[in-house]
């Protein structure tokens, strides 16, 4: 069935606002289809895949709109168009575009420059090349510009893995395990999870098997005092709580109010009753010091740029710079430090990013290490083993998407010296 030529307008309209670089791509995309109600889900479906595709592969359309007629924006709009719905389905196209287009397609992308198959700014491009080599460059920012499967955590409290996959399978939805995360279910097609009986009764939270895994390293046990230090919405933090199955005092910190209030109706449905949310306004916070050295496990899940996360955000590549990177440093410096006070002895203190960057990861935990002599590093294979996890880690997590099928994350356990 064809698109209506409406399609094309709207896309390239919503995606001159997105390239203007000046709120997140998916906060962007809501407002437009707020504004335009008449839109139905099908036209709103097409139209994000196409802005994504147009994120994801910037560098090499941007080289293909050079070609062609009409304005770039809409030479842009129609490639992303073209690349995820299909140039059939696209009704108003010119004959002169549809030729275009059918030329494009024809052209083997494997052989384009490196920056265009690789489609990351240059300096993030230049960054993981010296890491990995070229081809694991490639490979890497290949896995980086395909869109992620839908992971759900299962809540233990109630229900079973088996079960849920069971109840999935009825409605119809095809799923299977996550390898790692042993409460994960991967999902490949985006139904619309929050009409299902399951996700209203609180039995499964959307969360990447990656940020599970995180939960999971923190090694939360019953009645322990507990701290997630930077909740924000409360993924994490819903993981926790029910690893702890409801008892003990589970701390949600976050600076944002607007972040900690998504977390209210995710906590209502959960069955959760041990999580205390609080808005703090710094690492510093009074509220912080009050519980300096009586913490049993705090997850710092710093803030960070993101670019673990190209597969479900491709605009970060474009929004952050070496510059905003290096801002992004003495944040997590000063978090990590600040966190570090609320760790009793013999405590574990759990430091992770959705980054790829060494800068971010490696660097910020040998930085703390050489000037908090009283923690040391709790090698990443023994915490692993402790939580029955087959992963093949040494001293960190360190999990990428072309690898493990996650989000790209980085993890370190820290213990305070008895």
């Amino acid at each position: 069935m064809r698109l209506p030529p409406s399609v094309i307008g709207h896309t390239e309209d919503v995606l001159r606002e997105v390239l203007r670089m000046i709120g997140p791509a998916d906060v962007t995309l809501s407002l437009f289809f707020r504004s335009h109600p008449k839109l139905g889900s099908r036209e709103r479906g097409v139209i994000a895949e196409a802005i994504y595709a147009a994120l994801r592969n910037k560098p090499a359309y941007t080289n293909f709109s050079e070609s062609g007629s009409g304005s770039a924006m809409r030479r842009m709009a129609l490639l992303g168009l073209a690349d995820t719905a299909g140039i059939e389905a696209l009704g108003g196209l010119s004959e002169v575009e549809s030729e275009w287009l059918t030329r494009v397609s024809q052209i083997d992308r494997t052989a384009l420059p490196l920056e265009l198959r690789a489609n990351l700014p240059k300096w993030l491009m230049d960054t993981l090349t010296a890491r990995e080599g070229e081809a694991g460059m490639l490979q890497l920012a290949e896995a980086l510009n395909k869109p992620a499967p839908l992971d759900l955590r299962v809540n233990a409290l109630k229900s079973t893995r088996e079960d849920v996959m069971k109840e999935l399978a009825t409605a119809p939805i095809a799923c299977e395990p996550t390898p790692y995360a042993p409460l994960g279910i991967r999902i490949h097609k985006k139904p619309a999870l929050q009409n299902l009986p399951l996700f209203k009764a609180g039995a499964i939270e959307v969360q990447d098997e990656g940020s599970q895994l995180l939960a999971h390293i923190v090694g939360a046990k019953r009645g322990e005092m507990i701290v997630d230090f930077c909740a924000g919405a409360g993924g994490k933090t819903l993981a926790l709580g029910a690893a702890m199955r409801n008892t003990g005092r589970l701390y949600a910190f976050d600076v944002s109010e607007k972040r900690l209030a998504k977390l209210k109706p995710r906590l209502a449905r959960s069955g959760l009753s041990n999580v205390h949310p609080v808005v703090i306004a710094h690492e510093n916070d009074a509220k912080v010091k009050r519980l300096a050295g009586k913490i049993d496990r705090v997850l710092v899940d710093a803030p960070c740029s993101g670019l673990g996360t190209l597969r479900r955000n491709p605009d970060m590549k474009w929004r952050q710079t070496p510059q905003s990177v290096q801002e992004l440093n003495t944040k997590q410096h000063a978090i990590l430090a600040g966190a570090s006070r609320l760790v009793k002895p013999g405590g574990r203190l759990v430091y992770g990013t959705c980054s790829l960057l060494d800068e971010e990861n490696e660097v910020i935990v040998s930085q703390f290490l050489a000037t908090h002599t009283e923690f040391e590093l709790m090698p990443m294979k023994d915490v692993l083993a402790e939580q029955k996890i087959a992963l093949d880690m040494h001293d960190y997590l360190k999990l990428l998407p072309h690898l493990h099928q996650t989000d790209g994350f980085f993890a370190a356990v820290l213990q305070r010296k008895k």
